[in-house]
């Protein structure tokens, strides 16, 4: 790469929704920008989450000089301890994101990994050869910051996750003079947030929840519990207020809930009178119409707060009749089935559960396609790139770029790997960088790569067979009668005549066996179940000699 060549390197968030990661490239020197996590579809058996593959920043470490993070979710949070164990660099956010980070990382023992910066909307810094504005945009979390990114090839405006919310609940808008200021300077590329691009007109306003609260909260007559992600600090202060003009008072259960409210508080995101809030002891105790209770859970997950209520495995409560339980988020994709079945369950027990499809007490924090013009007509960029989204949304967001006028030419639908390359003024496309999903279980850090995951995947669907075979290690005959055993397959009766004719099979196979003997029995098993019963277990051949 020729020094006056900026290279932009999407590893994270172009083809899925999350695990959002970008690499800035130039004269050798790297910046980072968001280091998040995805959450895995639901065949994805045993993972708990996904991170970006990465490779390319470990491999040149000593060029990254630094990381910015645009905003505290977990998509674009999540992946920041792992990255901290292979490359150390200075680390910008503001004060919330950066508080937020700081909880995780020190959970994790990697706080003295971090060189954390705070940083603030308004603020510019210089990173290697890059001058980096920060500018305030609107999302479902505050401090969000989108990102003016100068460099001797052009400024570059990278958006991050945003809306134009004319009255957002922190009445922090859209910074519009800064996306102007930005346009004066002449802006080379647009890096904008495709999540939205399908839907039409505008994003509603956060303060469409409130009205839809105060309906939950009048008509209510037991408990009411808010399920949302731990890390919308705005819908924590709207739930707050509700219950306050209503006369209850609040709790916060789950750990990531509770750190995080306590954090918000602490630097003034989130303001909540002392003598409103009790922890979860105290308002199990208090009267039914008295307590409103916000909790981790609404993607459905079994092991959170909502997850352990609708399934009654709770250790301090379960649903009674007259709980009003509200789902104040939207399913991530691929991810319905399960807050589905979280909701049915949830009936089952007598809860009345109210959510998206029913109130409006879930707006989303992205722009739709009207906002996506308006950044468009904002910053006047020459090129675009559109990123965070599915391939669908990234090439949605590219014809609304053609709608307002963008060439067609200049506009470059990427996937993750897929660089780009900007060289006196032109776009190209550069080099590929192999990339993957990372998938993380339990501790185990890249431990399961896709043959795993497909080896799980055939195990949940036909289960395996285990064939115990002993042979004599003088005659090579087979010394016993085979032992089998089924795991999520079938009921392995001794009275069923197809285990019976099994056996006998297996010993005749042993017996006549010209190659591999586990090989050939292998093949045999799988030939005969499938021809039985049309299934296929994994099968699982143990010879011992004596």
């Amino acid at each position: 790469m020729q020094n006056h060549t900026l290279r932009i390197i999407p590893l994270g968030g172009l083809g899925e929704v999350g695990a959002n990661m970008m690499a800035y490239e130039y004269d050798n020197q790297i910046l980072v920008v968001d280091t998040g996590l995805m959450f895995p579809d639901n065949d994805m058996l045993g993972i708990d989450y996904i991170i970006p593959d990465f490779t390319y920043l470990k491999e040149n470490r000593n060029k990254v000089k630094g990381i910015v993070i645009t905003h505290g979710h977990e998509d674009h949070t999540g992946a920041i301890k792992h990255v901290l164990e292979d490359i150390y660099a200075p680390i910008y956010a503001t004060p919330l994101t950066a508080g937020l980070m700081e909880v995780k990382l020190a959970k994790s023992g990697m706080m003295q990994r971090a060189k954390l910066e705070v940083i603030h909307a308004d603020d510019t810094r210089k990173i290697g050869p890059f001058n980096v504005d920060f500018f305030h945009v609107c999302h479902s979390i505050p401090d969000a910051v989108g990102l003016g990114i100068d460099t001797p090839a052009g400024l570059i405006v990278h958006t991050g996750d945003y809306k134009f919310d004319h009255t957002p609940v922190d009445n922090w808008p859209t910074d519009y003079a800064k996306l102007a200021e930005l346009q004066s300077r002449g802006v080379l590329a647009l890096l904008a947030d495709s999540t939205n691009a399908e839907r039409p007109g505008w994003t509603p306003s956060e303060r469409v929840i409130d009205e839809a609260f105060d309906r939950v909260f009048r008509e209510a007559r037991g408990r009411i519990i808010i399920a949302s992600f731990a890390s919308l600090v705005s819908r924590m202060q709207q739930a707050a207020n509700t219950a306050a003009r209503h006369n209850r008072k609040i709790a916060f259960a789950g750990t990531s809930m509770v750190d995080n409210a306590k954090i918000a508080r602490k630097l003034g995101y989130l303001e909540i009178p002392d003598n409103q809030i009790v922890d979860l002891d105290e308002a199990l105790k208090m009267k039914d119409d008295k307590v409103a209770i916000m909790v981790t859970g609404s993607q459905g997950e079994p092991t959170s707060i909502l997850g352990r209520l609708s399934s009654g495995s709770h250790r301090q409560f379960d649903v009674v009749e007259g709980d009003t339980i509200v789902l104040s988020s939207h399913p991530i994709p691929g991810n319905e089935e399960n807050v589905y079945r979280t909701i049915n369950s949830l009936f089952a027990r007598g809860a009345n559960v109210i959510y998206e499809s029913l109130a409006p007490v879930h707006v989303s924090g992205h722009a739709s396609q009207e906002e996506m013009k308006l950044m468009m007509h904002l910053t006047r960029p020459k090129y675009f790139i559109p990123i965070h989204g599915e391939l669908r949304q990234l090439k949605q967001h590219a014809q609304l770029a053609k709608q307002v006028g963008i060439p067609e030419e200049n506009i470059s639908v990427l996937m993750n790997g897929q660089s780009v390359e900007f060289t006196n003024g032109k776009m190209k496309l550069g080099a590929k960088i192999p990339t993957s999903y990372i998938f993380v279980d339990g501790n185990g850090v890249g431990l399961v790569n896709p043959d795993v995951m497909r080896e799980r995947e055939e195990l949940s669907q036909d289960g395996v067979l285990i064939v115990n075979l002993a042979m004599d290690k003088l005659t090579g005959r087979v010394s016993s009668a085979p032992e089998i055993t089924s795991k999520g397959f079938i009921v392995m009766s001794e009275a069923n005549d197809m285990v019976r004719e099994l056996r006998e099979k297996i010993a005749a196979t042993a017996a006549h066996a010209n190659g591999s003997l586990k090989t050939d029995i292998e093949k045999m098993v799988g030939n005969y179940m499938y021809s039985e019963i049309r299934r296929r277990p994994v099968v699982i051949v143990n010879v011992s000699k004596s």
